[in-house]
């Protein structure tokens, strides 16, 4: 009966254990996914203004 206690209990923590460590995942990706989605808002800044430049250039091209 203690053997079957001691390897539920033993069970229990191990179980607790990996609920913490993806609680701290978790965290830690949705952190991550905040970071990426700026950097992202800002690349696309970018790539529309570079796109913006290129289309003016383009306009002021004679036409062949």
């Amino acid at each position: 009966m203690d053997a079957e206690l001691n390897k539920l209990e033993n069970q229990v923590e191990q179980i607790v254990g990996l609920l913490e460590s993806c609680r701290a995942e978790g965290r830690e990706l949705r952190t991550r996914v905040v970071r990426l989605e700026a950097e992202n808002r800002v690349l696309a800044d970018k790539v529309r203004l570079a796109t913006e430049k290129l289309e003016a250039l383009l306009a002021q091209l004679p036409e062949s």
